[in-house]
């Protein structure tokens, strides 16, 4: 399959280099195609692996990742493109964090999210939003993580996320750990997450941790 990586740091690094390991040719997009960064990902990565601007990437990939930082994503997805992006499953990994004050804080929360503005600008977009309650390397290596643990989706088309889920199953994540929160609305929910995931990894000291959700059966 061929997808696109939106975002050249860690979280797109490390999952696009999970996507071409797993066999699918991947295509990193920056805003330059010559970006330092992209290149050297790409000829570490080898087979598979190709570089781009945003709007070639999105173009190229039948899947698109948003890896942007959630300060830069809508500017992203609009260099993008609406075209390029229309009818295809858009994984948004994106967190809104403000960075700005003492403390961290969200520059979208409560009444909306980061999640709910893509789909809303790109309605033809098929958004799901997921992977972003947890750390790079974790995401595509969940056994750094002992035992059980959880991933959060959510999206308006139950397609897209079944798509997402089966990406995510080839990450090694088992299908039962993954808990579907319904439409794209649940993104405030999983977005607000991130204020606490951060101070938890200050209090242990790294990120090799996740959220368990207990529950009756």
């Amino acid at each position: 399959m061929r997808i696109a990586v939106l975002g050249t740091g860690m979280v797109g690094q490390a999952v696009g280099g999970k996507l071409a390991e797993l066999g699918h040719q991947v295509r990193m997009g920056s805003r330059r195609a010559d970006n330092p960064g992209a290149l050297e990902w790409a000829a570490a990565v080898g087979n598979g692996a190709s570089v781009g601007t945003f709007a070639d990437a999105a173009e190229f990939g039948e899947i698109v990742v948003n890896a942007t930082g959630g300060a830069v994503a809508m500017d992203v997805l609009r260099a993008a493109g609406a075209r390029a992006l229309a009818g295809k499953v858009l994984l948004d990994i994106a967190n809104p964090l403000d960075f700005g004050g003492d403390a961290v804080s969200l520059s979208v929360v409560n009444t909306d999210s980061l999640g709910e503005q893509v789909q809303r600008e790109f309605p033809e977009a098929r958004v799901v939003k997921g992977l972003n309650t947890l750390n790079a390397s974790v995401m595509v290596e969940p056994g750094r993580v002992p035992g059980e643990h959880n991933l959060f989706v959510c999206g308006n088309e139950a397609e897209a996320k079944k798509i997402v889920v089966e990406l995510l199953v080839s990450f090694g994540w088992a299908a039962e750990s993954i808990i579907d929160l319904g439409d794209i609305t649940a993104a405030r929910g999983t977005e607000m997450l991130l204020p606490l995931w951060l101070r938890l990894m200050g209090t242990f000291g790294h990120a090799d941790f996740n959220f368990q959700v207990q529950r009756a059966r």
